[in-house]
């Protein structure tokens, strides 16, 4: 039984071999649209944008239509969903981008994700005891990371887009400021058990996202976020120093001292994004393109997709079996 199964691993690793060395040779080219698939693909001839709120993916669209290029639609975008979705896109956060030129048929890999503060330490997260405390990294101003949303999004479009950083803002900051429809998917993160109590605990929070009495927004109610609307001004008038510099900086880094955080004004001030090489790879005879680390989906995705070729290669070649990894227990 060990021979086989070793004879078999061996196959295995020969037609694996065989798959990624055809991959770069022979692309699939069956279609992946199918008229009998309950879910329909949605066609557009010049263009498209897709984001997770609706909101924000039409700002980007009226962005294409008025001459904007693929960054200028995603930085404008990126700050939209920083008002239409409170939950993930904000500007104190962080992120990644991939740019590709058409030109010099050439990918670059932005990497304006947080940075701990210059004075954290291994140690940040331990009680007095050496124990982990889970709190310290989940509701705790320690675990706040240097943002680099805004960074990011004007390094990318001072090299890669058209517009200015006033025109691809101007429709997050008129969202701030007139306000949005709540949607039932806002209005339902926020009237989540666990994430309302969290929000509810913070003065700051509470006012921002809550009404006076304390209840939720419904959906259709207009939702105005002022204070917002007023950061969002000072980063189109001023660039990124208009918010890793100044008012907002100083806010920032108030209330995270007050919550028990460590971050600085020389942390904020001294935040850089890096442009990286991405990672590659080949699937069905297709280049697959994707973030490096610091991100961990691009090298998972790459390397899922070489698990597959391989698993879907074998059980071509020995049918009417499973998988080899049923074979390797």
């Amino acid at each position: 039984m060990a021979q086989i199964r070793a004879l078999l691993w061996c196959c295995t690793v020969l037609l694996c071999m065989g798959e990624m060395l055809s991959n770069s040779a022979f692309a699939d080219e069956s279609p992946i649209y199918s008229s009998m698939a309950t879910a329909q693909p949605v066609w557009a001839e010049q263009g498209m944008v897709s984001s997770q709120e609706a909101l924000a993916s039409q700002v980007g669209v009226e962005i294409l239509k008025q001459g904007g290029n693929a960054v200028d639609a995603a930085v404008a975008v990126g700050f939209s969903l920083a008002v239409t979705l409170p939950r993930a896109g904000n500007i104190g956060g962080g992120g990644f981008m991939l740019v590709h030129l058409a030109k010099e048929n050439k990918t670059i890999a932005i990497d304006y994700r947080e940075m701990a503060p210059s004075s954290a330490h291994k140690d940040i997260f331990v009680d007095k005891e050496g124990n982990v405390d889970p709190k310290l990294s989940l509701a705790h101003g320690l675990a706040v990371g240097v943002p680099g949303t805004v960074m990011g999004m004007e390094l990318a479009l001072k090299k890669y887009g058209t517009m200015t950083l006033r025109q691809v803002m101007q429709p997050a900051i008129q969202q701030a400021k007139k306000g949005i429809k709540v949607t039932s998917s806002l209005a339902n993160s926020l009237a989540h058990p666990f994430i309302k109590k969290r929000l509810l605990e913070v003065p700051a929070s509470k006012a921002i996202f809550y009404k006076q009495d304390g209840s939720i927004y419904q959906p259709n109610e207009t939702w105005i976020q002022s204070d917002l609307a007023h950061s969002l001004e000072l980063i189109a008038k001023h660039g990124s120093a208009g918010f890793y510099q100044g008012e907002t900086a100083n806010k920032i880094v108030a209330a995270v001292k007050a919550a028990g955080g460590i971050m600085t004004l020389e942390d904020l001030k001294n935040y850089r994004v890096l442009e990286r090489k991405p990672v590659t790879g080949t699937y069905r005879g297709y280049e697959v393109i994707s973030m490096p680390p610091p991100s961990s989906g691009g090298v998972h995705i790459i390397e899922m997709l070489n698990i597959l070729s391989c698993i879907l290669w074998v059980s071509w070649v020995i049918t009417a079996q499973p998988p080899f990894i049923y074979w390797l227990k």
